[in-house]
């Protein structure tokens, strides 16, 4: 008798260690969540996998999606560096997808108002976080697998799976009263595992997505119960669709948690048990066949995760730079203002102003002067504006804008294609889609510097008024003052950036201006970097004789 009083005692002792040792972890996990909030994330970041929800294009913006050269054009991936806040794989791949499609002015208002809700309760926010966190794996990424994979067919072979497991059970069960038929567990036994050894690697495959859903789905169900998600996400039975099949889930899961030498023994045992039975290969089966079923609420599982964590980072990104971002205000005007709009990239980055109505823009200066990161900066930020609904500036106004551009054009070895027809390429995507109904923002950065000056000149005239239409706005950044004097008559208005030379050094203060450029510092910039007098004097005897 003092025996069962001495073990549930020790099992009392040990059921409060344990419970004791959980709750320290959780509190130590809520500090970490809560130091983290409003900062960057200093991992690295896998993009092949980030990137591959948005490359399924299962959930495509309703108005627009951001093609991959302006994606490129932006520098998409370091601006989602130091965006990213979210909390699980999946609602990174999901958040990802979200910069990239831009969907209706509505819809973008009642995502930012549910993120607002994660700036209220802090406490509420941090279980979520939590219960996210167990997302966090790198093995989470796959589960986006079971959605975006070519679903696996029943193979033709598995009908004698169905006789060897009859074959396993009738011999089992009838050599207690014949033992003679023991003797058939040998062969089937081994058939069985050749059988299931063979479906290992196509087990394998999905057992880090099975895992990471059966966890999912224990998530989902957990945080569906907070007021402010119930209250955003109206219909939320598809876990009630998805839990059905959380049984098969955990234990098709079962491997991925023998990570000890106790759980060995338990897993050795399991394993004769599935190739006696071939339980292994038939649950695996019946799985696939549910997976195909309930791909949709599986996919809603994913996207409601996503958005959840995705709506967590934005809370993050407005507490971070809430000195820095502004709302902004779209119009049904062709009109674009900001006031101490900024580049989120850039540390201490000079603020501009800029108001264009009923106007393009069509901007001077020299390298280095800030003409490319200008135009960036007005797409990023136009991007962000329609996407999670913040600037970085004072003040944005503009209309809710389609976003094309051609920026950073280079060669395309593999198809032999040079610089000029690369961008005669792109160019022509931008003219196509200039005649779409809807707003659209071109941003263009030295309109066919691959050619020559006379022939760019008139081509970049010609292109630059055919883009300016209807409510398309269009910022073009170039060295051809020539075009200056073509384009004002074409609803363009001139800006540029200046710089100067004071005390042997060279100064630029990134400061937008009004009107054309009217310093001309080239040859004045190669004598301060000591070329050859000679160099200089030639190039400004010529430069005088063209005047």
């Amino acid at each position: 008798m003092q025996l069962y009083s001495y073990l549930a005692i020790l099992g009392i002792a040990l059921y409060l260690v344990f419970r004791l040792l959980k709750k320290r972890s959780a509190r130590k996990h809520f500090k970490e969540l809560k130091n983290n909030w409003a900062k960057a994330k200093t991992e690295k970041f896998n993009f092949d996998q980030i990137k591959s929800f948005y490359d399924s294009q299962l959930l495509v913006g309703d108005f627009h999606k951001i093609n991959d050269q302006t994606a490129k054009d932006l520098d998409f991936e370091e601006l989602f560096t130091i965006l990213d806040r979210t909390t699980s794989k999946p609602g990174q791949q999901y958040f990802y997808n979200h910069l990239r499609n831009i969907n209706s002015e509505n819809q973008l208002r009642q995502f930012s108002t549910f993120s607002d809700t994660f700036l209220e309760k802090e406490n509420d926010r941090l279980k979520i976080q939590s219960q996210l966190s167990q997302l966090n794996h790198y093995n989470a990424y796959d589960f986006v697998r079971l959605i975006i994979d070519e679903p696996m067919e029943r193979p033709k072979w598995i009908v004698w799976v169905f006789i060897l497991s009859f074959l396993s059970i009738f011999s089992l069960i009838g050599g207690f009263f014949y033992p003679v038929l023991f003797l058939i567990m040998i062969p089937v036994f081994m058939t069985n595992m050749v059988l299931h050894y063979r479906n290992k690697n196509k087990l394998n495959y999905y057992l880090n997505a099975v895992h990471q859903l059966s966890i999912a789905i224990k998530v989902g169900d957990k945080i569906s119960n907070f007021s402010n998600i119930s209250a955003y996400f109206k219909d939320l039975s598809f876990l009630g669709s998805v839990k059905k099949i959380q049984f098969k889930t955990s234990l098709i899961g079962f491997e991925n948690k023998m990570n000890d030498e106790f759980a060995f023994f338990g897993w050795f045992f399991f394993e004769l048990l599935k190739i006696t039975f071939n339980i292994e290969i038939l649950l695996f089966f019946s799985f696939l066949e549910d997976i195909q079923h309930k791909r949709n609420d599986i996919e809603t599982l994913f996207r409601f995760l996503g958005e959840i964590d995705s709506a967590i980072a934005v809370a993050s990104i407005k507490t971070e730079f809430q000195d820095r971002v502004c709302q902004p205000f779209f119009s049904n005007k062709k009109e674009i203002r900001f006031s101490e709009i900024q580049h989120p990239l850039i540390k201490d980055c000079v603020p501009n102003d800029l108001e264009l109505l009923e106007k393009s823009m069509l901007l001077t200066g020299s390298n280095m002067s800030g003409k490319s990161t200008f135009i960036r900066t007005v797409a990023i930020n136009t991007l962000l504006a329609q996407t999670i609904n913040i600037c970085f500036a004072e003040h944005f106004t503009a209309p809710f804008l389609k976003l094309y551009s051609s920026i950073r054009i280079t060669d395309n070895l593999s198809e032999n294609t040079s610089y000029y027809l690369e961008e005669v390429l792109q160019i022509k995507k931008l003219l196509d889609k200039s005649e779409e109904e809807a707003p659209k923002l071109f941003v263009l950065d030295e309109i066919f510097k691959g050619t020559n000056t006379e022939e760019r000149i008139a081509a970049g005239k010609s292109i630059l008024s055919y883009l300016n239409c209807a409510q398309n706005i269009v910022m073009v950044s170039t060295h051809d003052i020539e075009l200056t004097e073509m384009l004002t008559q074409n609803d363009f208005e001139l800006y540029h950036f200046s710089e100067n030379i004071h005390n042997q050094t060279l100064n630029f203060d990134h400061k937008l201006k009004e009107g054309p450029l009217k310093t001309k510092n080239a040859i004045k910039i190669l004598a301060l970097y000591d070329f050859p007098k000679q160099i200089i004097t030639e190039a400004e005897m010529l430069k005088n004789k063209s005047n």
